[in-house]
């Protein structure tokens, strides 16, 4: 017996468990689960046994431990064609890849910490809601029509963004600008691919303080889920518990005339057809409202700080 909406999840106990989430059948948002069956043995495996023990949940995690269960995270960039319009790019050829460290996943309803280094004035910092494909089976070279036969689910993701680092100062490298710690939130849950028939017509969406951003469906993708499994395995190996995310719609708020950057204590609410909501706050580590703002610089092979002058107009500081 397979899972249907796999958790990972902090007991009444203060213990950690998998489980098997329950929730009713007029309910499809794996946020909403309150409790589980508890899974014992390997979950990426087939040794592995949902129990009858259920377990209320105190605190959702993120549904893979990222440092027993996954070890490569695959983002796709460009992978939605309005939001490759949105941003005055052309129709990649073939997907845009790039990695984030296992020590970016969070949990789905934990704080986004912004180091310091990520408020480089003026802090472009930016959201993206993602499809998460969750591998099941090891696989190299795997053929197009094989492709679900490695899939495991799929969960939501946060693909958060600092546009100066990733554009501006990455040497055409998106990483620096995205692999800071606690910076891609998934979850709420692992939805098996048993529940959801066709992941590329899903609803996906992501609110900012309640406002609505992004309002897409993966029907826009211009890679679908199977062609970047078999894509991505091309003479490389994807193992079970790797995650690939997908790939953000339009609305991101680089987007926007004028942008629409994250800020200090900004909420972003992200939930996708079928799967669920995630929830995260950004916090901007050592804030200060009276802070005019500042810049990075390499002196002598190190990475300083520097202030940021005053401003005597706005277009000054747009120069930045």
């Amino acid at each position: 017996m397979s899972f249907s909406r796999l958790v990972r999840f902090l007991a009444e106990d203060g213990k950690i468990y998998y489980g098997d989430g329950i929730l009713p059948k007029h309910i499809s948002d794996s946020s909403l689960v309150k409790e589980a069956k508890v899974i014992l043995g390997n979950i990426l495996s087939n040794n592995y046994s949902i129990t009858d023990k259920v377990l209320k949940i105190s605190k959702l995690l993120s549904p893979l431990d990222p440092f027993r269960d996954i070890s490569t995270v695959r983002f796709l960039g460009m992978n939605y064609r309005k939001h490759a319009i949105e941003i005055n790019a052309p129709i990649p050829k073939y997907p845009v890849l790039f990695y984030k460290p296992i020590t970016a996943i969070n949990n789905p309803f934990d704080d986004i910490i912004v180091p310091k280094v990520a408020q480089v004035y003026p802090s472009k910092v930016d959201y993206e809601v993602e499809l998460v494909i969750v591998i099941g089976k090891t696989g190299k070279n795997i053929l197009l029509k094989n492709a679900d036969d490695h899939i495991l689910g799929y969960t939501v993701g946060n693909d958060v963004s600092q546009r100066t680092w990733q554009i501006e100062r990455g040497g055409s490298q998106f990483s620096t600008g995205k692999m800071f710690d606690s910076w891609a939130p998934i979850g709420p849950a692992i939805v098996s691919k048993s529940l959801i028939q066709n992941p590329n017509n899903l609803g996906i969406k992501s609110e900012i303080n309640g406002e609505l951003r992004q309002n897409s469906n993966t029907k826009d993708l211009i890679f679908n889920v199977q062609q970047l499994v078999s894509f991505l395995s091309q003479g490389t190996t994807l193992n079970a518990g790797d995650l690939i995310f997908t790939g953000t719609p339009e609305g991101v708020g680089m987007g926007f005339n004028p942008p629409k950057w994250l800020k200090h204590n900004d909420v972003s609410t992200f939930n996708i057809e079928n799967i669920g909501t995630i929830q995260n706050r950004f916090i901007f580590e050592d804030y200060s409202e009276e802070e005019k703002g500042y810049d990075y610089k390499f002196e002598d092979g190190e990475l300083e700080s520097v202030p940021v002058p005053e401003f005597e107009s706005e277009s000054d500081k747009a120069k930045l």
